[in-house]
Protein backbone atom coordinates (compact mmCIF):
# COMPACT_ATOMS: atom_id res chain seq x y z
CA UNK A 1 0.00 0.00 0.00
CA UNK A 2 2.99 2.69 0.98
CA UNK A 3 4.46 1.69 -2.55
CA UNK A 4 0.93 2.76 -4.67
CA UNK A 5 0.71 5.86 -2.60
CA UNK A 6 4.29 7.28 -3.02
CA UNK A 7 3.70 6.27 -6.75
CA UNK A 8 0.93 8.55 -7.13
CA UNK A 9 2.52 11.13 -5.57
CA UNK A 10 5.20 10.73 -7.48
CA UNK A 11 3.19 10.45 -10.37
CA UNK A 12 1.11 13.44 -9.40
CA UNK A 13 4.64 15.45 -8.70
CA UNK A 14 5.88 14.66 -12.73
CA UNK A 15 2.50 15.30 -14.09
CA UNK A 16 2.47 18.92 -12.23
CA UNK A 17 6.27 19.34 -13.68
CA UNK A 18 5.49 18.50 -17.15
CA UNK A 19 2.21 20.26 -17.08
CA UNK A 20 1.70 22.44 -20.30
CA UNK A 21 0.79 24.98 -18.09
CA UNK A 22 4.64 25.56 -16.95
CA UNK A 23 3.36 25.92 -13.29
CA UNK A 24 0.89 24.02 -10.88
CA UNK A 25 -0.16 27.31 -9.93
CA UNK A 26 0.34 29.85 -12.25
CA UNK A 27 -0.88 30.14 -15.85
CA UNK A 28 1.46 31.06 -18.78
CA UNK A 29 4.26 32.37 -16.93
CA UNK A 30 6.79 30.78 -15.07
CA UNK A 31 8.69 31.79 -12.21
CA UNK A 32 10.18 30.33 -9.01
CA UNK A 33 8.79 33.85 -6.67
CA UNK A 34 7.30 36.73 -6.75
CA UNK A 35 10.04 39.36 -5.48
CA UNK A 36 10.30 42.63 -7.03
CA UNK A 37 12.87 42.94 -9.11
CA UNK A 38 11.05 40.51 -11.13
CA UNK A 39 12.30 38.54 -14.37
CA UNK A 40 9.76 35.57 -15.52
CA UNK A 41 9.07 33.17 -18.73
CA UNK A 42 6.25 33.24 -21.18
CA UNK A 43 5.80 29.69 -22.14
CA UNK A 44 5.54 29.97 -25.44
CA UNK A 45 6.01 33.67 -26.27
CA UNK A 46 2.64 35.85 -26.96
CA UNK A 47 0.15 35.01 -29.36
CA UNK A 48 -3.73 36.43 -30.37
CA UNK A 49 -5.98 35.77 -27.64
CA UNK A 50 -3.25 35.65 -24.93
CA UNK A 51 -3.13 37.35 -21.79
CA UNK A 52 -1.02 38.43 -19.31
CA UNK A 53 -2.56 39.01 -15.55
CA UNK A 54 -0.28 41.05 -13.23
CA UNK A 55 -1.99 41.62 -10.25
CA UNK A 56 -0.14 43.66 -7.21
CA UNK A 57 -0.38 46.14 -4.59
CA UNK A 58 0.95 49.83 -5.13
CA UNK A 59 4.07 50.79 -2.94
CA UNK A 60 2.91 53.22 0.53
CA UNK A 61 4.76 56.35 -1.23
CA UNK A 62 5.65 54.79 -4.80
CA UNK A 63 7.33 57.00 -7.06
CA UNK A 64 7.20 55.17 -10.00
CA UNK A 65 6.97 51.14 -11.30
CA UNK A 66 7.43 49.45 -14.50
CA UNK A 67 5.96 46.13 -16.33
CA UNK A 68 7.75 45.27 -19.34
CA UNK A 69 7.39 43.04 -22.14
CA UNK A 70 10.65 41.18 -23.65
CA UNK A 71 11.88 39.31 -26.22
CA UNK A 72 14.27 37.16 -23.98
CA UNK A 73 16.31 38.85 -21.01
CA UNK A 74 19.21 39.64 -22.54
CA UNK A 75 21.20 42.59 -20.89
CA UNK A 76 24.22 42.79 -23.74
CA UNK A 77 22.59 43.12 -26.35
CA UNK A 78 19.79 44.27 -24.43
CA UNK A 79 16.74 42.45 -25.44
CA UNK A 80 13.94 44.29 -27.47
CA UNK A 81 11.07 45.78 -25.21
CA UNK A 82 7.86 45.28 -26.97
CA UNK A 83 5.89 47.06 -24.80
CA UNK A 84 7.00 48.95 -21.38
CA UNK A 85 4.68 50.83 -19.23
CA UNK A 86 5.68 52.79 -16.52
CA UNK A 87 3.30 54.11 -13.85
CA UNK A 88 4.73 57.82 -12.72
CA UNK A 89 3.49 58.67 -9.31
CA UNK A 90 4.55 62.46 -9.30
CA UNK A 91 2.85 63.16 -12.72
CA UNK A 92 -0.06 60.63 -12.77
CA UNK A 93 1.16 59.20 -15.77
CA UNK A 94 1.41 55.81 -17.50
CA UNK A 95 4.29 56.19 -20.06
CA UNK A 96 3.97 53.51 -23.02
CA UNK A 97 7.20 52.79 -25.40
CA UNK A 98 8.69 49.54 -27.75
CA UNK A 99 12.38 49.33 -27.67
CA UNK A 100 13.47 47.50 -31.69
CA UNK A 101 16.95 46.81 -31.77
CA UNK A 102 18.16 49.10 -29.27
CA UNK A 103 16.56 52.18 -30.76
CA UNK A 104 13.25 53.51 -28.40
CA UNK A 105 10.35 54.69 -30.05
CA UNK A 106 7.84 57.57 -29.77
CA UNK A 107 6.34 57.46 -25.86
CA UNK A 108 2.49 57.24 -25.92
CA UNK A 109 0.91 58.88 -22.70
CA UNK A 110 -2.78 59.30 -23.60
CA UNK A 111 -5.15 57.74 -20.98
CA UNK A 112 -8.27 58.86 -19.79
CA UNK A 113 -7.47 58.28 -16.28
CA UNK A 114 -4.64 57.38 -13.39
CA UNK A 115 -5.63 53.90 -12.37
CA UNK A 116 -2.97 53.23 -9.25
CA UNK A 117 -3.56 54.44 -5.73
CA UNK A 118 -0.64 53.93 -3.44
CA UNK A 119 -1.21 51.02 -1.02
CA UNK A 120 -4.14 49.46 -3.03
CA UNK A 121 -4.16 46.50 -4.92
CA UNK A 122 -4.23 46.59 -8.98
CA UNK A 123 -4.67 43.93 -11.36
CA UNK A 124 -3.39 44.70 -14.85
CA UNK A 125 -4.40 42.57 -17.90
CA UNK A 126 -2.17 43.04 -21.02
CA UNK A 127 -4.51 40.75 -24.14
CA UNK A 128 -2.32 40.25 -26.97
CA UNK A 129 -4.53 40.44 -29.81
CA UNK A 130 -3.62 40.37 -33.60
CA UNK A 131 -2.10 44.17 -34.50
CA UNK A 132 -1.87 45.36 -30.75
CA UNK A 133 -1.87 44.75 -26.94
CA UNK A 134 -5.29 45.73 -25.43
CA UNK A 135 -4.42 46.60 -21.61
CA UNK A 136 -6.71 46.77 -18.62
CA UNK A 137 -6.40 47.72 -15.32
CA UNK A 138 -8.85 46.88 -12.60
CA UNK A 139 -11.09 45.43 -15.67
CA UNK A 140 -11.37 48.90 -17.56
CA UNK A 141 -9.63 49.05 -20.54
CA UNK A 142 -6.78 51.69 -20.08
CA UNK A 143 -5.58 51.57 -23.56
CA UNK A 144 -4.10 49.89 -27.01
CA UNK A 145 -0.38 49.95 -27.97
CA UNK A 146 -0.13 48.65 -31.66
CA UNK A 147 2.59 46.20 -31.86
CA UNK A 148 6.00 47.32 -32.74
CA UNK A 149 8.19 43.89 -32.60
CA UNK A 150 6.64 41.84 -35.19
CA UNK A 151 7.27 38.29 -34.10
CA UNK A 152 5.17 37.87 -31.78
CA UNK A 153 6.29 34.79 -30.43
CA UNK A 154 9.68 35.97 -29.75
CA UNK A 155 7.65 37.91 -26.95
CA UNK A 156 8.65 35.71 -23.91
CA UNK A 157 9.57 37.40 -21.36
CA UNK A 158 7.98 39.73 -18.42
CA UNK A 159 9.93 41.72 -16.22
CA UNK A 160 8.10 44.11 -13.38
CA UNK A 161 10.15 46.56 -10.67
CA UNK A 162 9.53 49.62 -8.58
CA UNK A 163 7.09 50.57 -6.03
CA UNK A 164 5.04 48.20 -5.86
CA UNK A 165 4.13 44.16 -4.51
CA UNK A 166 3.29 41.66 -6.70
CA UNK A 167 0.79 38.92 -5.23
CA UNK A 168 -0.21 36.97 -8.28
CA UNK A 169 0.97 36.34 -12.40
CA UNK A 170 -0.81 34.65 -14.60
Amino acid sequence: MAGSLLERETMLDSRRLSSPLGSPVQAEVFFPRLTVPFCGHIKGGMRPGKKILIMGIVGMNPESFEIQLTCGDSEDPPADVAIEMKAEFTDKQLLRNACVSEKWGEEESAIPYFPFIADQPFRVEILCEHPRFRVFVDGHQLFDFYHRVELLSSIDTVKINGDLQLTKLG
